[in-house]
């Protein structure tokens, strides 16, 4: 006997939105793969506002932006929901906690520096990071890799980045084509899940279902367009009017500024794929900070609610604080002034493409030669998470490189992880957690057995 389905919600009121994309803001740990994981759970599974096929629609298209997909997909569902204020609050809460975390982070790191209390969570949160991201490739690619031409694209896609450094804009570009034309030739196979609509789990009617129309709001104006086109070109002209009319072109809160708007616009296949510009533009070229201090930005972003490219906040504060931006009796405020600005630049372009481009997606919803591509992608995207998880690995287990030390516990940490994760589904927190107090009690070990 089947049985019967709960029935969607019918509506949900704002504040109770607000409050869950509050809540999200402070457990978006993971990277964009546990994002979108805890997401999907979230409003797929238990809430139930939004549809498989819709969410996964959506997604794949924040997936061909620049910038973090999590946070774009939340701005998304967030409009598409709430209209225009509900996509700013979605989106916005999903940067505003981390952005507030980073900052008292950066300042106990800057006044406090190197803490062995800290040193050993970072130490048990690594190989967690690590496993979280060979889950999620295991999560989308069981719901991506339906038939054997899905397997082929992923397969590419790692092969492409792997071995032969292939920028990730390129790999999106030949699996949009692939799918484009393959669709023309053989629709079933790249029908959004890979011509297996129906092998996801049934989890009920939800309140934006598959065959839910349109609302008004969300539907494609010319007007609607160039408002939100115009809206956000004039918020950047004022904030970068604003700092060069009181810090000059050369001063550094303007240069923060000019050089992380060209970084957003590069943020392909999430934080990973822009750190290296960032690590060039901030360390090398400007010297806003040292490379060591780069590095453990990227730690505690990954130890830190929000999408990863938020380490850009902690670079803008140090930088701001070493530069003495507002001077040296100003330290801490001119250290989030540039946090500030960093983080408003950085983001954005995505609430623009997302409050601009989402008409135009939802008038291509169902239609499979927009689809096509997308499922493709997202098959690419697989071997891409695949590939970064080996690169975690590698420089989590050989800190020093192959002619290094191999680091056992490091590992017994990452396979216990993978287990907890897999067998008991544990969850991203506890998991977190968990790993931490292991971390801590290995590093402050250490000294009695050494």
């Amino acid at each position: 006997m089947q049985t019967a389905q709960p029935p969607a919600p019918t509506s949900v009121p704002f504040r109770e939105a607000f409050l869950f994309w509050l809540k999200l803001g402070f457990i978006s740990f993971g990277g964009p793969a546990g994002q979108i994981a805890i997401m999907h759970a979230e409003l797929v599974e238990r809430r139930r506002w939004i549809s498989e096929n819709r969410f996964l629609h959506a997604l794949n298209y924040c997936m061909l932006l620049p910038g973090p997909e999590a946070q774009q997909l939340a701005t998304y569902i967030g409009w598409l929901m709430h209209r225009t204020w509900g996509g700013i609050v979605a989106g916005a809460l999903f940067v505003l906690p981390s952005l507030f975390i980073l900052i008292g982070l950066s300042w106990v790191y800057l006044r406090f520096g190197d803490v062995p209390v800290v040193a050993g969570i970072f130490y048990g949160i690594k190989p967690a990071v690590t496993a979280l991201v060979l889950h999620a490739a295991h999560r989308i690619g069981t719901r991506a890799l339906k038939n054997g031409w899905m397997w082929g694209i992923a397969a590419a896609s790692f092969v492409a980045i792997f071995a032969f450094d292939t920028p990730f804009p390129a790999i999106v570009l030949a699996a949009g084509l692939i799918g484009y034309f393959g669709a023309q030739r053989w629709p079933a196979v790249f029908a959004l899940g890979g011509g297996h609509a129906n092998a996801h789990k049934g989890y009920g009617p939800a309140l934006i279902d598959d065959d839910t129309p349109t609302p008004a709001h969300a539907r494609f104006s010319r007007v609607h367009l160039v408002k939100v086109l115009l809206a956000g070109l004039g918020l950047w002209l004022a904030a970068m009017g604003l700092l060069v009319a009181t810090q000059g072109w050369q001063g550094t809160l303007t240069q923060m500024g000019w050089f992380f708007t060209k970084a957003a616009m590069l943020t392909f296949g999430g934080a990973y794929a822009v750190l290296p510009y960032v690590y060039q533009g901030a360390v090398e070229h400007y010297q806003w900070l040292s490379g060591p201090q780069m590095i453990d930005g990227l730690a505690l972003g990954e130890t830190t609610p929000g999408p990863l490219i938020m380490v850009v906040a902690f670079v803008g504060f140090v930088g701001g604080w070493l530069q003495q931006v507002w001077g040296q009796e100003a330290l801490f405020a001119g250290a989030v002034a540039a946090a500030t600005v960093v983080t408003f630049v950085t983001f954005l372009p995505s609430f623009i493409f997302i409050l601009a481009g989402g008409p135009v997606v939802e008038a291509t919803h169902g239609k499979l030669g927009f689809t096509a591509p997308l499922s493709a992608i997202t098959a690419a995207v697989v071997g891409v998470i695949l590939n970064l998880a080996l690169f975690f690995a590698y420089h989590l287990l050989w800190p020093q490189g192959f002619g290094g030390r191999f680091d056992a516990v490091s590992a017994v940490i990452a396979v216990g992880a993978l287990v907890a994760l897999f067998r008991f589904k544990l969850g991203v927190m506890p998991l977190l957690g968990g790993c931490a107090v292991v971390g801590l009690a290995v590093k402050l070990a250490v000294p009695y057995f050494a």
